[in-house]
């Protein structure tokens, strides 16, 4: 059985309390969390699960940094417990916990506030660079919250740590004495939501994070000479979990393995993969009142007037049926912006193309070059809101996804429930989420011809109502809700209440 949290007592009564079947609270420990910090699809990833495991009866506390921007959704915080002393690397820190006055009904969020380390403009870096102490602010945060647990959590728990931002959360419980004695039994569970970004720092990092020096070998924490927070993870978890049964094939290869490949062999059947869902009550064309109408897969005319109200937004000639392409998300390479900005199509044909999101500057200077070339048929902003990206689902005949790599992606579940058809390279959870001909058009070559291949293939189907009309139903009808994902992360934690039961 997973060890019991014994409050102390100078905090008073535990945020929660263990129910009388005894099941462990959920413990998520994340970087990122809708809507009080986000930079990509964890945060609404780690919100979306959270959510469906509480409507299913579970106990949920989830961890974040108070990072400045959580003051923007959550201005009036009350403080839980006294001030913790926190030791890391021979350093003593000063941390805060915090919950909002008025918490809505749900997982109970609680802020892990650090001043020296998370009170700033950016949640990573700010000006295109990584903060110089990303190593310790995040080690600073995983150390704290495995101090704050038994405080705050009345009963077992199982910790679930995502990213390499929680990983060492997991090598810290299984090394240190006091935490090794206080987590006994306690099964850990990780999700690699993007093992692109593992969290790379020089030996250094070691003393600075508390990071036993016996550690760095390539059995647990050590990548090319340096330490590498996601293999820590990968190494002291029960389970691990990526974010679409493909990606994990990928992952488990040389070319798609971003250097971590044999870990995630050594794993075995320790790691699976299981694909995100969305909250289809809020991405729902019927309900949603950001877009111009509302329309179902029953009855989708009003489609055409969330089209014109798009197009006349970003400046374009409203034409019904010349074909519309949406893209939405951060503009970097991973996105595939380089083939759509190399595609003959994209430059040539009679088509719009509304671009939205922002990223990098040279992919920022492009697209606006783009649409200065094109201005009747390309629209561009760079200035991303949660209206705009449902204007833009509604009002689209097709999305592009060409990324290079993609461990889920949301933006093509989205898409199909408003019958956007995606357009995408058959890689992570793209190739798991997007039927063939059938809910979309995949393409394998990451290369701009067999980008313009698939949007030929695609725009076909457009020119034939008969072909299309029952296409775009198809998707409208697809269930990627959470429910179906949570049901898969109950059998992975149940695998990890096992191993670490025989573990203790």
């Amino acid at each position: 059985m997973t060890s019991p949290m014994k409050p102390t007592p100078s905090w008073g009564s535990p945020l929660v309390r263990a129910p009388e079947s005894g099941a462990p609270t959920i413990v998520h420990l994340t970087a990122e969390y809708s809507p009080f910090a986000r930079s990509g699809g964890l945060a609404e990833a780690v919100m979306g699960l959270a959510n469906v495991q509480v409507q299913g009866g579970a106990n949920v506390v989830v961890f974040l940094p108070l990072y400045r921007t959580v003051r923007d959704f959550a201005p009036d915080l009350a403080p839980l417990g006294r001030p913790l002393a926190v030791d890391l690397g021979f350093r003593r820190e000063e941390v805060r916990f915090f919950r909002e006055v008025h918490a809505p009904k749900g997982p109970k969020v609680v802020f892990v506030d650090i001043p020296s380390a998370f009170s700033r403009s950016g949640l990573y870096g700010e000006g295109g660079r990584d903060y110089a102490d990303n190593a310790r602010r995040f080690a600073l945060y995983s150390r704290a919250v495995l101090d704050a647990i038994p405080r705050l959590v009345a009963g077992p728990v199982l910790v679930h740590a995502h990213d390499w931002h929680a990983s060492l959360a997991l090598l810290y419980l299984r090394h240190y004495a006091e935490l090794r004695e206080r987590f006994a039994g306690t099964p850990t569970v990780l999700t690699v939501h993007n093992g692109g970004y593992q969290g790379h720092f020089p030996p250094t990092a070691l003393n600075d994070c508390g990071i036993p020096p016996e550690l760095f070998t390539f059995r647990h924490a050590e990548w090319y000479g340096q330490v590498n927070f996601l293999k820590a993870g990968l190494t002291h978890a029960d389970m691990v979990v990526t974010v679409s049964p493909n990606h994990a094939t990928e992952l488990r290869t040389a070319d798609g393995g971003f250097g971590l490949h044999e870990v995630f062999l050594w794993l075995g059947n320790r790691f699976t993969g299981i694909v995100n869902g969305i909250d289809q009550n809020v991405w729902n064309p019927a309900t949603d009142d950001q877009i111009t109408a509302p329309y179902s897969d029953v009855d989708p005319t009003d489609k055409a007037r969330c089209k014109a109200a798009l197009q006349r937004s970003f400046g374009l000639p409203q034409r019904k049926r010349t074909p519309l392409f949406g893209f939405a998300g951060r503009l970097v390479k991973q996105k595939g912006l380089d083939l759509m900005l190399n595609s003959h199509l994209v430059w040539t044909l009679d088509a719009q193309f509304v671009f939205l999101g922002a990223g990098e500057p040279r992919y920022e200077q492009a697209l606006t070059a783009l649409a200065r070339a094109r201005p009747r048929h390309v629209g561009v902003q760079l200035d991303f809101t949660d209206r705009l990206e449902h204007r833009l689902m509604a009002g689209a005949d097709m999305f592009l996804m060409p990324s290079q790599y993609e461990p889920c992606g949301l933006t093509q579940l989205r898409a199909q429930r408003y019958g956007a058809l995606p357009i995408g390279r058959r890689v992570g959870g793209i190739a798991d989420t997007v039927e063939d001909d059938a809910t979309g058009f995949l393409f394998d070559a990451f290369e701009p011809a067999a980008f313009d291949r698939a949007i030929s293939r695609a725009l076909a189907r457009f020119h034939d109502p008969a072909a299309w009309r029952p296409r775009m139903q198809a998707a409208m009808r697809r269930d990627f809700s959470w429910q179906r994902s949570a049901e898969r992360y109950a059998e992975v934690y149940r695998r990890a209440t096992d191993l670490a039961r025989h573990r203790a």
